[in-house]
């Protein structure tokens, strides 16, 4: 898009978390921490999955593929972010706001799409295990990872064109702290209801029609889990990780994304978007690795090489 063909604004001023300089330090500092470890969490978990031929399946691809997504998606977001709270001026050209929309938009619907794809793997893991190398074959498995990019890449292309054929000229100031479709069409000089619909019915459908099939693929699961007598354990461990990971991205999206807006609810909108947008991320790598056997001994030999050990 060139800004100067549909606006009159060249920048946004992002307010950010906080507008206290002494509070701003203490926040770069802990969200550089937490910034570092999810980069360091989520690298280590996709060298730990493909250089352990252990775990060289579709469950780990998946996984794999989902901490690419969080660094990706976290570093959308948090560089820029470090640098506003040492910053005197907090500002963000247009071109950087709508590079920031897309990407944003790109990975998180993304992920949206992969997390549904990875309930589906578990059932089949669960639910027909001696057909599962058979149907989650590679093939299928890099199909399914490119339909989740090829989904996201469509729609995030479709809600930027609607955002930014807007004309903006005024005011540009962003309350949050990071360049948010909804936040941009408050501060559009046209007309916004279509662009309110659309987004949200594309809302609405990204976000419940996967976490329904999520949802379907584990009471399946959990009722085939409740049958079996041996194994219960490690399988409820799996399903568990999977839910906590489901419910914390799902749930702040869908507060964020579906629920009317209402005034006076900005810093709010504020704190959970910091949830999915930052702790998330980080959390992801370490609800994986703390409860999967096969990843903690997978970690454990980066550091010490093993022999794969026969699972039981």
């Amino acid at each position: 898009m060139h800004p100067g063909n549909y606006s009159t604004v060249t920048e946004f001023i992002l307010i950010g978390l906080s507008t206290d300089p002494s509070i701003q330090i203490l926040l770069f500092q802990v969200f550089l921490i937490i910034y570092m470890s999810t980069l360091a969490g989520n690298f280590f978990l996709i060298v730990a999955v493909r250089t352990d031929r252990c775990l060289h399946n579709s469950m780990y691809y998946f996984l794999s593929s989902l901490s690419f997504l969080d660094i990706c998606y976290t570093s959308i977001i948090v560089p820029k972010m470090l640098a506003n709270f040492l910053a005197l001026k907090k500002t963000i050209s247009f071109t950087g706001c709508a590079l920031q929309v897309y990407f944003y938009l790109l990975f998180g619907e993304t992920e949206c799409v992969l997390l549904a794809f990875m309930a589906y793997d578990r059932f089949v893991a669960i639910c027909d295990p001696l057909r599962y190398n058979a149907i989650m074959n590679s093939v299928v498995c890099v199909w399914m990872i490119s339909a989740s990019w090829l989904t996201g890449c469509a729609i995030s292309s479709m809600d930027m064109y609607f955002t930014y054929r807007l004309t903006y000229c005024g005011p540009n100031v962003i309350n949050h702290f990071f360049c948010d479709a909804p936040l941009l069409l408050q501060l559009s000089c046209s007309d916004i209801s279509v662009n309110n619909v659309i987004m949200l019915v594309g809302s609405t459908v990204l976000l419940c029609i996967p976490l329904s099939l999520i949802l379907i693929s584990y009471f399946k699961i959990f009722a085939s889990i409740v049958r079996i007598r041996s194994g219960k354990y490690k399988a409820f461990s799996t399903c568990v990780s999977h839910l906590v990971v489901v419910v914390l991205f799902y749930g702040t999206a869908m507060f964020m994304y579906i629920q009317p807006k209402q005034k006076g609810t900005e810093n709010r909108g504020k704190m959970v978007a910091v949830f999915y947008t930052v702790i998330t991320p980080m959390l992801n790598p370490l609800i994986y690795s703390l409860r999967n056997r096969d990843v903690q001994r997978a970690m454990r030999r980066l550091v010490g090489p093993a022999a794969c050990e026969p699972k039981r």
